[in-house]
This record gives structure tokens, C-alpha cells and sequence, in this order.
């Protein structure tokens, strides 16, 4: 089974537990092309088989969360996780829905954010956590972001939480941007729920859960029917159609000549039957995915 299959990661769960349990689930090799912290929950994009070489494709997409800030609290990690290390009063006068909304206007475009320590991130060749484990002391480099729309969903000034949705570019972190809107409020919080529900075109709707993949694992037909196969997620790009010889020499690296312009392609043969993707640069047709034959 080759492809990409779109998880609804549950709580409590990492990224390489989804993957160890998926690969038992297909008897297939599996990748992910991200990771989402345990505590987070959501779109996890899944590589099966020969689908693992679509990682180069699916790596700078953009992203979209719901997440809820807890506000008047500071912990070490940024989130739920961590340890206490601040708290402050809340003015409740700020947690207006109109204040909200003129805040999150401002972050609003492109950006420099500084990732949270407590991040995977290598600096000097060590993980950023591994540094705050060790409390020492290290100078985190910038990173350029983009923030493309944030919407409120529900303030709760009991619970002293904001519930918002944020569309943002590969790299942002939603910890970081929580602590960025309470210091606006004049407080402190933390990152208390995130929820990832969309990846690039992969929705929330096209996920499904371990639970359903563990109660099916001897139904063949229903394991095939969620992957989303390398041919329907290239089926928009422009496609060529070479004759036998030709498919023979490309399987075997053999670069091809053509007319056509620079790009990515298709490649099926002349009866129509699909055989994988390739580039054409400077008239040069080069295998990328060649599917291999059962």
C-alpha cells in the first residue's frame, strides 16, 4: 500500500507512536513529513510504502490550528506540560472581543518569531530542550514566519481562555504566538490546547482516528480505501505519455530528451496505465517516483 494516509492524532500520543503503530497496522514502511507535540492533537500526514518518497512535496505547506490560550499563567514550556514559573492578574476590561480581534490584527503577515525553548530546534548541533534541560544558556536564532489570518472563536472570561483559529506558514510556533497575544493583554499565559486541522489541502474531515485503522486492521479493503494514493495526489499536474522503450530506459535513470518546458510531470504509457512523476529541466526528462511493480 503506497501513499498518504491523514491521522487524527489523539492526546498523549507522538508522532513516532502514530508512526510505529501505523507500520504495524500496514506491514509497510512509514514516514511523517512533521511532528506535533504530544499534548497536541489533529492532521498528522502519514507516508506509506513507496509514498515515503513524497516527503520533498509535502514538507513547506501551510498550516492551520485552533488553539486556546490560558491567560494569567506562565509555564517553563509554553504549554499545559510545563512548570509554573509566572503569574499575573488579568485586567478582565481587556478580554473584549473587540480588543482581541484589533490584537490578532497585528500580527497579521510576514514576521520574525524567536521558537520557544523548549523546541526541537538544533543550535551548535544540540536540540534547543536539551539546553533547557540542562539549564544552560543559549542565544535562539530568529526565524521569518507568516501569519496569514487569525478568527476568535470563544472568550471565556470565567476560565480567563481565548479560543482562536490561526492560518500560518511552515515553521510558526503556536506556543510562542500564544505568550506574544498575553503579553498584548498585559499578562502572562500559555498554549492550553492545540488543535492541528489542516495541513497544505489535508483537512481535519479527511482524518481518521487509530482507534477506527485498529478495529479494521483485517479488512484489507477499508486499510486501501483511506490512503490517498500517489497518483490522485499528482493527478493535476500536466502529464506525459512515453512508448514502451522509453519506459524501460527511464526506469533504468536514463535521462530522456523532450520538448516539453520545465516542470514536474506525469508519466503514464500509451494504454493509459500510471507509472510514477518525473522533472524535465533544460529538456531533460528525469525519473523522481517510479512505482514499482507488484
Amino acid at each position: 500500500m503506497d501513499g498518504i494516509l491523514i491521522i487524527n492524532k489523539p492526546k498523549e500520543y507522538t508522532s513516532h507512536d502514530i508512526v510505529a503503530k501505523v507500520k504495524k497496522i500496514y506491514k509497510t514502511k512509514v514516514g511523517h513529513t512533521g511532528t506535533l507535540d504530544p499534548m497536541a492533537t489533529g492532521v498528522l500526514p502519514l507516508l506509506l510504502g513507496e509514498g515515503t518518497k513524497l516527503s520533498e512535496y509535502l514538507t513547506n505547506h501551510d498550516k492551520e490550528y485552533e488553539a486556546v490560550i490560558q491567560l494569567g499563567i506562565k509555564t517553563d514550556t509554553a504549554d499545559s506540560e510545563g512548570k509554573i514559573v509566572e503569574e499575573k492578574e488579568i485586567n478582565i476590561k481587556n478580554l473584549q472581543t473587540e480588543k482581541i480581534q484589533k490584537i490578532f490584527s497585528t500580527f497579521i503577515g510576514k514576521q520574525k518569531q524567536t521558537p520557544p525553548m523548549y523546541s526541537a530546534i538544533k543550535v551548535k548541533g544540540k536540540k534547543l530542550y536539551e539546553y533547557a534541560r540542562a539549564n544552560e544558556k543559549v542565544d535562539i536564532p530568529e526565524r521569518e514566519i507568516e501569519i496569514y489570518k487569525m478568527e476568535l472563536i470563544q472568550i471565556q472570561e470565567n476560565l480567563k481562555t481565548i479560543k482562536f483559529r490561526v492560518k500560518c506558514s511552515k515553521g510558526t510556533y503556536i506556543r510562542t504566538l500564544c505568550e506574544m497575544i498575553a503579553q498584548k493583554l498585559n499578562t502572562v499565559g500559555y498554549m492550553k490546547e492545540l488543535n492541528r486541522i489542516k495541513v497544505g489541502n489535508f483537512s481535519i474531515e479527511q482524518a481518521i482516528s487509530l482507534e477506527l485503522l485498529e478495529k479494521n486492521v483485517e479488512n484489507k479493503i477499508f486499510l486501501e480505501s483511506k490512503i490517498i494514493t500517489i497518483q490522485k495526489f499528482f493527478e493535476n499536474i500536466p502529464c506525459i505519455c512515453l512508448e514502451p522503450e522509453k519506459i524501460r530506459l527511464l526506469k533504468n535513470g536514463v535521462q530522456l530528451t523532450t520538448q516539453k518546458p520545465d516542470g514536474l510531470y506525469q508519466i503514464k504509457e500509451k494504454n493509459g496505465n500510471w507509472i510514477g512523476i518525473g522533472t524535465i529541466y533544460k529538456k531533460l526528462l528525469k525519473r523522481k517516483i517510479i512505482l514499482q511493480e507488484k
